[in-house]
């Protein structure tokens, strides 16, 4: 038998007659491709043609059915056949999972979705947080009430020593405003020394003061610009002309070297003087005091005890509104309106050297 020439016949003996096939050889695909491909003849034993069986049943001639098959043999062109198999056999009953882009989109979009869910949430704690603590520290310096109390500083000696020497404790007195009515500005201590004497010839109060450079008369004191208004319609009544209720800033002050005693008179005084020229400027206007505001002033006299004061300037501080307490005292007593005045002289007096601390 001779070997095909690159082609596959194949030959059939059906009732006595040959029957010769030839299948050309398919043109292989590309070498990318590497699916094989089945070649399957089904061959119905049961097909006879039917004249052709009546014909044969008929002369019951034998029938010869033997095939003869031909099968070339295995060229260098020939496909080869290669199964893939897998590194895991997969488990009975088990359905393929088949990935679809759809899926990885899903899982992928999740992903990110809890990606940004998580920053977000951190992102508002944090802020939260942040905002809190801010809130805190704005409530907790508003919360702190202003310092209008004196501060006293201690240099760490002992209270003996204190009273003793008249040394150790410095105390710092804070800002204040005055209100007094200013009877005129003059640019030589001497024109207001002599105006001052004028005014209390007239049976005025009068002190003069620098500020600035300049030279100030004062004729009264008292606790507020409405009160300072009234001594003013006052004082015009009486013949003083150019007088102006006014406003004095009084800066921060610190006194050194003082005791204990000195300390706790300083505490106290801005505001007995505050309280006594209250009363006394208002009792110069109407010509009474009140006996609410006579008992006020009279309780100052326990912190005005001149006992264990060293430090000049403190010493002269006590004595003026001591001075001024009496003066009220009297006043009650005797009604002179003198008194008044005496009072009116020893607060502006107390003026005076309180701002020249």
């Amino acid at each position: 038998m001779d070997k095909p020439n690159r082609g596959n016949t194949i030959k059939i003996k059906l009732n006595g007659e040959n029957q010769t096939f030839t299948e050309e050889p398919i043109k292989k695909e590309q070498e990318s491709s590497k699916d094989s491909f089945t070649k399957v003849i089904n061959i119905d034993e049961d097909f006879n043609d039917q004249d052709v069986f009546l014909e044969t049943a008929a002369a019951k001639d034998p029938i010869d059915e033997s095939f003869d098959w031909i099968i070339p043999e295995s060229t260098e062109n020939d496909i080869q056949e290669y199964k893939v198999v897998s590194s895991q056999k997969q488990k009975n009953g088990e359905k393929k999972k088949t990935a679809t882009f759809t899926t990885f989109s899903m899982k992928r979009n999740g992903s990110v979705l809890k990606s940004i869910l998580v920053t977000a949430v951190f992102a508002i704690l944090i802020g939260t947080s942040l905002g809190v603590l801010m809130l805190k520290l704005v409530i907790s310096e508003n919360s702190k009430p202003a310092v209008t109390e004196p501060v006293v500083v201690d240099k760490g000696t002992d209270k003996g020593s204190d009273v003793t020497a008249g040394k150790g404790s410095s105390i710092a007195i804070g800002a204040q405003t005055v209100f007094i009515v200013q009877g005129g500005a003059f640019s030589t201590k001497d024109a207001a020394s002599g105006a001052a004497n004028e005014a209390k010839g007239k049976g005025t109060p009068a002190q003069t003061l620098t500020m600035n450079d300049k030279e100030f008369l004062f004729l009264g004191v008292t606790d507020s610009i409405e009160n300072a208004k009234k001594m003013e319609g006052h004082y015009e009544a009486n013949g003083f002309d150019d007088v102006l209720p006014k406003q004095i800033p009084i800066a921060e002050k610190t006194v050194s070297d003082i005791n204990e005693t000195e300390k706790s008179f300083l505490e106290a005084a801005p505001a007995i003087f505050q309280q006594l020229s209250k009363v006394t400027s208002n009792a110069i206007v109407s010509g009474n005091i009140s006996s609410e505001a006579s008992e006020e002033v009279t309780a100052f006299g326990e912190k005005l005890t001149g006992e264990k004061l060293k430090n000049e300037k403190v010493k002269n501080l006590n004595k003026e509104l001591s001075s001024a307490l009496k003066s009220v005292e009297a006043f009650q007593e005797k009604k002179k309106k003198d008194s008044l005045v005496e009072a009116q002289q020893h607060l502006l007096n107390y003026l005076s050297i309180y701002y020249s601390l």
